[in-house]
């Protein structure tokens, strides 16, 4: 599985800029797949249903299926957060992983920058980032991407990851 990632201050356009970037990598034969790290707690869940209660209960890991998905919930309950090597090993095979956060984890990544946020760029810091979108001119030494052009990133990350599609 390649792996890619995008990282960037909230209210940057990360979600919406992968939003639209899956739908070109599966129109080029890719199976694609997606982590997300967030720093808030959440909760996948509803307070009342049977699988809430047994999670409430105390159950470890609560599995629930019908004919058109599954999801598998893993209570933590102290346990450390798993790192991204062994939430990727978690995965079925695809052909591209798309990781959205983990700005720290040494794996090549997009920033998604908008000067209009009035937040820094995290490129100067983080020798992970490989290119930098954006919606305006920047300063910058990386290859810089039109973040309203999809395309093109998608042929960037292609190209990054040696992809032939």
């Amino acid at each position: 599985m390649k792996v890619f990632g995008f990282a960037g201050y909230s209210g940057s356009g990360k979600t919406t800029l992968i939003e639209q970037l899956i739908p070109r990598f599966i129109a080029r034969g890719l199976k694609v797949s997606l982590i997300k790290h967030t720093h808030h707690n959440f909760d996948v869940d509803q307070p009342g249903k049977d699988s809430y209660r047994h999670r409430a209960a105390g159950a470890s890991e609560v599995l629930l299926t019908c004919d058109h998905r599954w999801v598998l919930m893993h209570e933590l309950r102290g346990a450390p957060e798993p790192t991204l090597e062994e939430q990727l090993a978690m995965l079925s095979p695809c052909d591209l992983v798309l990781v959205e956060g983990f700005k720290h984890t040494p794996i090549s990544k997009l920033e998604v920058h908008r000067p209009a946020t009035g937040k820094p760029p995290i490129w100067p810091e983080n020798p992970s980032v490989v290119a930098v979108a954006t919606d305006a001119p920047i300063d910058c030494r990386l290859p810089l991407l039109d973040l309203n052009d999809p395309d093109a990133i998608v042929a960037f990350i292609l190209n990054f990851l040696d992809t032939p599609c």
